[in-house]
């Protein structure tokens, strides 16, 4: 059993090596991550090609959805991308924040840093930038951000919990995620579920959907909509390098699932707290937990 540390090692060397793959090889495998299947093109991405800001040079067809599509960014908002590689979503989301808005993608690759600054600087973008850090410990203040948005990239992260308490800090008040991520229903076969690779593939990764969304309803959360589902179907032949035929066959028929789901969430506005001194209501931005009552 590999430890947290390890984990993230492993995801960190993998997608290092994705960064410097050309487009066609990460899209013809799970999540960029190997195992390349002669059933499917890509096994997980959704198609960016009509999205206003997509750019083919950041697409490493490494997401599981379309959190962008979803998220709801208004002209003006600061926008935070979880997991940024090479800039896709920081780019289609400086289409719908424009010059006033700023984007910052956060990733831990520093391969991917560099390819997604250079991206931006042959975009001429001076209002994305890119910053090399973990996600389970932003390099960005508090209270910053109207919007995060996320594609594939949780289910990667041991300490998902501590990912959720970081975006809940990042947010301003009232601030709103549009997340997608890879979720599981029913239990994934142990050799699929404890493979080094298929972490790194996004899959064993993964956690039970509900597990999930209570974490992020116990992260004080509010307004948690699933705003689309679909499931992953993984080909015969990348389970055959994980399962026995008997085991192929059990586990497509035993009622597991494993799906995309992009998740939007609120971080509350606040409340109103009551002034002593005159007994009037005053606007404050004392959050729960906060510590400023």
């Amino acid at each position: 059993m590999q430890t947290d540390e390890q984990l993230k090692q492993i995801v960190k060397d993998k997608y290092a090596e994705i960064a410097t793959q050309s487009t066609a090889d990460n899209k013809a495998s799970c999540c960029g991550a190997g195992g390349c299947s002669t059933e499917v093109y890509n096994i997980m991405s959704d198609d960016y090609t009509s999205m206003e800001g997509y750019n083919a040079d950041a697409d490493l067809g490494l997401g599981c959805g379309l959190p962008t599509q979803f998220a709801q960014i208004k002209s003006g908002d600061t926008v935070i991308d979880l997991g940024s590689g090479a800039g896709n979503d920081c780019f289609v989301a400086r289409a719908q924040t424009g010059e006033k808005g700023k984007v910052i993608g956060i990733d831990f690759t520093p391969a991917m840093i560099q390819k997604a600054r250079m991206n931006a600087d042959t975009l001429g973008f001076n209002n994305v930038e890119f910053r090399e850090g973990d996600i389970e410990h932003m390099p960005l203040g508090g209270n910053i951000a109207d919007v995060v948005v996320s594609n594939c990239v949780l289910n990667l992260v041991p300490n998902k919990d501590g990912v959720i308490k970081e975006i809940y800090r990042v947010l301003k008040p009232g601030g709103h995620f549009s997340i997608s991520d890879v979720v599981l229903v029913g239990q994934l076969p142990d050799a699929l579920r404890k493979d080094a690779e298929m972490y790194a593939g996004c899959v064993s990764g993964a956690i039970q959907k509900e597990v999930y969304l209570e974490l992020i309803r116990l992260n004080k959360f509010e307004n948690i909509i699933v705003q689309k589902e679909k499931p992953i179907i993984i080909p015969n032949d990348i389970l055959k390098n994980y399962l026995s035929e008997s085991e192929i066959v059990a586990f497509n028929n035993g009622g597991a699932g494993i799906f995309s789901v992009t998740v939007y969430a609120e971080k509350p506005k606040g409340i109103e707290i009551t002034d002593q001194t005159n007994g009037q209501a005053k606007a404050s931005v004392c959050m729960p937990g906060g510590g400023c009552c």
